[in-house]
């Protein structure tokens, strides 16, 4: 089986080729990547000497994808993972619908031209944003719990929200963009026969992933906390009860495998995240902190931010019906690992963030 990892030299794209090696004798991998972010080039070489054929390459631009081999899947893994993305100073609009919206266009005329299946890593960020900001919340042990209301919203569940949660505008630049792809997907798929999973996932982390708040804020907040960089608890009062789910990058791994293992035309909308057995707040997440590290002083920011929301966690229970998938990392050895390589690799934010 030949697969086509785009952003392989990312935390997710490089941590499933390393696992589909691990778990998959005689798969033949092949990657391309812009080498856009710092630390590009560290991932690279993590998977460089197991024989994956590596190119350089763009899928915003049609012909860069022009000379790539047939495969038999494609697993997009390339995106701009920031909620915040398009709204500042560091990506304009137009280029994050060019990264998560065209390269998406490109990468199905791709599939299109190969018959080969694609397997889409999308966000929990396309659902609605209002929606859950409007949820009412009470305050549990320092974290932000939605209060159930006789089943509304739909998708509403106290182990998170299902795929039939609201997805009507606003989301945000970011979330629209990756709804959007899935929509052109599943229509693909229907219009031309090619098998199309498409795989909603939380927050994802573990060792290895970039330096940026916005795109992993679990790895984020580990490292510059250990290297006592100031940290602020933004928005909701300043209070750090803001929730999120964590699952780690590898245990996305037998799931896609599952996917192409079935192959077929399904569509397939699931969600893929850690769940309440995996949630945690912001100050949870830096009491964990405080008893792993020591103490440090924690800012209070009480504007809130553009897209926030006070608790995002993901009901996987459809994974696990229907592929019998679900986490397989704690969210505690997740955290440890963060910890541990944070510890080893004191520069890790300097190497891997925008400068």
């Amino acid at each position: 089986m030949r697969v086509l990892i785009t952003g392989i030299c990312g935390f997710v794209g490089s941590t499933l080729a390393l696992e589909f090696l691990r778990r998959t004798p005689g798969i033949e991998i092949i990657g391309v990547d812009n080498l856009s972010r710092p630390g590009s080039e560290l991932n690279r070489q993590t998977w460089k000497r197991r024989g994956v054929r590596f190119v350089h390459g763009d899928i915003r631009l049609a012909s860069d994808l022009e000379g790539l081999p047939a495969v038999d899947w494609v697993v997009d893994a390339a995106a701009n993972p920031s909620v915040l993305a398009g709204v500042g100073d560091q990506t304009s609009s137009r280029q994050l619908l060019e990264h998560n919206l065209i390269g998406t266009i490109n990468l199905l005329e791709f599939c299109k031209r190969a018959a080969a299946g694609l397997l889409m890593l999308s966000t929990s960020r396309v659902y609605s944003q209002r929606r859950l900001a409007e949820l009412r919340m009470d305050v549990r042990d320092d974290a932000f719990v939605p209060i159930m209301q006789d089943g509304e919203p739909p998708g509403l569940t106290p182990e998170g929200i299902t795929e039939a949660f609201s997805t009507e505008a606003p989301l945000s630049l970011y979330g629209a963009s990756k709804l959007a792809s899935e929509v052109l997907a599943l229509e693909y798929a229907a219009a031309f026969d090619l098998p199309v999973y498409v795989n909603r996932c939380g927050v994802l982390a573990g060792a290895g992933q970039f330096g940026k708040p916005d795109q992993g804020i679990f790895s984020f907040w580990l490292h510059a906390y250990r290297s006592r960089r100031p940290l602020t608890f933004i928005g909701f009062r300043g209070t750090g009860h803001q929730v999120r789910d964590c699952l780690h990058a590898r245990d996305l791994a037998p799931l896609l495998l599952k996917q192409m293992a079935a192959g077929g035309k399904h569509g397939e909308i699931v969600n893929v995240g850690g769940g309440s057995d995996h949630a945690m707040s912001l100050r949870q997440l830096t009491d964990w902190c405080a008893r792993r590290f020591g103490s440090h002083d924690i800012g209070r920011g009480l504007v809130d931010r553009l897209y926030d929301v006070p608790w995002l966690v993901l009901n996987a229970d459809r994974a696990a019906q229907v592929w019998d998938w679900q986490p397989s990392t704690a969210l505690d050895d997740i955290l440890e690992e963060i910890a541990g390589e944070a510890e080893q690799h004191p520069d890790w934010l300097d190497r891997s963030a925008d400068s």
